[in-house]
């Protein structure tokens, strides 16, 4: 486009095309200057306007530019804040420790797991023992029953009708007692089976807590006595045991092969251990004082007491306090 059109389109003239604008308007009638001027207007309306919207459409890029920057810049803050979370200070066993606000709610969630499924067994357990101890009490009372029910049929069943003279005097009478006699037969050897079933259902729980009783005794005896790992000094050392506890202390066979509890057996060993201590010093030989020959040609004579002596024999008369310190006097010199 040339230099002329350009200067059109923004709506300026030079002073030449104003003056040969002027000198056209002389030449020209009155209507088509009309029109001119009239074109000219518009001319400069439009020019007007397309400068107003450029203007307009560069604030409107820059608004959006500066939009953009400022979204950039948030979502610059937030990503720093996403990877830099806040962080809280709790006391954990005493300790002061940081975590994140996602760390403490997950061992929120997880405390409140465990509190709830503590809850749950411990409800479980609550009525686990309440059915034990229901059918404790019934065992209890069907323990107590079945003695009773086996004396009366058996009181029963000791009163033996005479079948013979039963049958020849009432022969339906005869069917039908011994029918119910028949019956409490069997109900009384079922009562007895059941005497038995129970008692050996007793003797197994007894056994299966005297077991677990002795592999809780035998533990806790090795923590107190480790020499007893050795299964050759356990054996001698259990044996003298129990041959002080029959010969010294007076225990039959029957009560040693009862003893269960590890406390008895430890207090045995420290009784035996403290007898073969004694029977050691006993054994020891005591040595004598050689005898202090006198001077050649004098007599032997009678010792004086010694002052501890004097003191020994004050304090066994009067038993006074004063007295027994003198003796500890004498003993210190």
């Amino acid at each position: 486009m040339s230099e002329a059109s350009n200067v059109e389109s923004t709506g300026f003239k030079t002073e030449l095309q104003k003056t040969a604008a002027q000198f056209e308007n002389l030449m020209t009638p009155a209507e088509e200057v009309d029109e001119q001027q009239a074109e000219q207007v518009e001319e400069v309306e439009e020019a007007e306007e397309d400068i107003v919207e450029d203007e307009i459409e560069d604030d409107i890029d820059e608004d959006i530019e500066e939009a953009e920057e400022e979204v950039e810049l948030d979502e610059q803050e937030s990503f720093e804040e996403e990877e830099q979370p806040q962080v809280y200070s709790v006391k954990i066993d005493g300790q002061e420790q940081e975590v994140t606000l996602q760390e403490l709610q997950q061992g929120y969630s997880r405390q409140q797991d465990y509190t709830r499924k503590t809850q749950e067994l411990s409800q479980q357990r609550k009525d686990f023992e309440a059915q034990q101890a229901e059918l404790a009490k019934k065992d209890a009372i069907y323990k107590e029953l079945l003695p009773r029910m086996e004396k009366s049929l058996e009181g029963e069943l000791a009163n033996e009708p005479d079948w013979k003279a039963l049958y020849e005097s009432d022969p339906i009478a005869y069917v039908r007692e011994k029918d119910l006699f028949n019956e409490k037969k069997e109900k009384f050897k079922a009562v007895q089976a059941e005497q038995q079933r129970l008692q050996q259902e007793q003797l197994t729980s007894q056994q299966a807590e005297i077991k677990k009783a002795v592999d809780f005794g035998n533990q806790k005896l090795l923590e107190a006595v480790p020499e007893w790992k050795d299964a050759n000094v356990a054996l001698k050392e259990k044996q003298s045991i129990a041959k002080y506890a029959m010969d010294v202390l007076g225990y039959s066979q029957d009560e040693i092969n009862q003893v269960y509890d590890y406390r008895a057996l430890l207090g045995l060993r420290d009784g035996w251990l403290h007898y073969q201590t004694r029977k050691a010093i006993k054994k020891k030989p005591v040595e004598k004082a050689p005898a202090r020959s006198g001077k050649p040609g004098s007599a032997n004579k009678p010792r004086s007491a010694t002052p501890l002596k004097k003191a020994k024999q004050r304090l066994a008369k009067t038993g006074k306090l004063r007295d027994a310190a003198k003796v500890f006097e004498n003993l210190l010199d």
